[in-house]
């Protein structure tokens, strides 16, 4: 579909596997990319889900100027969603021109009217300036760190430094893993605990085999035995934990804030300048807990092009209409929450 410039064409085209190296050198040098515009996701979310995905990018005298990726979810219970993206924190259109940005975002928003879906979810990082109903339910926590362990560790708040010291004491001990299995063993007890359908053992798999040198899995352990851990991502000069839980017994033990602080202190050191600790919903323990870290919260603004819904779609645990849900999913045995979780988890994008 070409887009009419002064006295050049923008095409929009579909990505297919011959163009992935040229999509992912484009986001790695745009200043808006991000670790979830990697072409990677796409083959992560047929795999894993199922879901049908839709990667625009723009393209001028066979460079390309802006790419947008896109999946559609599609659920008896919870609607028929065209985002960019789900299952991540960060999305929407990136380019070099204004020219290539707007003809993404009508790309987009043709094929959402073309799919019927009940929205088309923009999930961006800062505002696009058009008049689309927003939510800034959610905030992201990015703080630069130090290769020097002390800088870092001073940088804390003092409370937060304190409790981050009694998990040292505590005699916790960190390991890279490199597999996945020990990490959804603690995951799944963290998230049924929360209230939360589990993401299949699967998706952990795929994640880990697709981003390869991109991604890890630290391990905390206590005597001997697993009490945390979390799935980071890297990308460029940033680190971001992604998945992470852990047992009720690390919580006396302050397994989570040794858990983040050994992150940290291994990041550093290996030359990440930059700690992303994703978003988390205002309101929440996590939000607390990352701005006791001495982290700033950034609101995320996450825009709608609504097709045939009137109102912008609100799947989270904090909407009302959910709270029986969370409440009863917390009392399920863990091998039936691990059963039924996965089938429910792929349509929470």
């Amino acid at each position: 579909m070409p887009v009419q410039g002064e006295s050049t064409a923008i095409n929009i085209r579909r990505l297919n596997e011959g163009d992935n190296c040229r999509w992912d050198a484009f986001v790695e040098n745009c200043p808006e990319g991000t670790f979830f515009h990697l072409s990677g996701w796409k083959t992560v979310l047929e795999q894993a889900f199922g879901h049908r995905t839709y990667y625009l990018y723009a393209e001028l005298n066979e460079e390309i100027q802006g790419v947008i990726p896109l999946a559609q979810v599609k659920s008896f219970f919870f609607g028929n969603t065209l985002a960019s993206l789900p299952f991540c924190v960060y999305g929407g259109v990136i380019a070099n021109s204004d020219e290539a940005r707007v003809a993404l975002r009508e790309a987009a928003c043709e094929l959402a009217s073309q799919l019927k879906v009940d929205a088309l979810e923009m999930r961006n990082t800062q505002s696009s300036g058009l008049d689309w109903p927003t939510k800034e339910l959610y905030a992201t926590f990015i703080k630069t760190i130090d290769a020097d362990p002390d800088v870092n560790m001073k940088a804390i708040p003092r409370k937060q430094r304190a409790v981050v010291r009694k998990g040292i004491k505590a005699g916790l001990v960190s390991e890279i893993d490199q597999g996945w299995q020990r990490l959804h063993r603690i995951y799944s007890e963290s998230v049924r605990n929360l209230g939360t359908p589990v993401f299949s053992g699967n998706y952990f798999r795929i994640l880990r085999e697709v981003f390869a040198e991109k991604c890890d899995v630290l391990m905390v352990t206590h005597e001997g035995r697993d009490i945390a851990g979390v799935m980071s991502f890297y990308f460029k000069d940033q680190v971001l934990p992604y998945y992470g839980g852990s047992v009720t017994e690390a919580r006396a033990l302050k397994g989570n804030d040794f858990m983040y602080w050994e992150l940290m202190r291994r990041s550093g050191e290996q030359g990440i300048r930059i700690f992303d600790y994703g978003r988390s919903k205002e309101g929440t323990g996590p939000y607390s807990f990352k701005k006791n870290w001495g982290f700033t919260p950034e609101p995320l603004s996450y825009e709608y092009f609504l097709v045939k819904s009137k109102t912008m779609p609100d799947i989270n645990p904090l909407n009302p209409k959910y709270r029986i849900f969370v409440n009863t999913w917390k009392k399920l045995p863990l091998p039936v929450a691990n059963l039924i979780g996965p089938m429910l988890s792929k349509s929470l994008g």
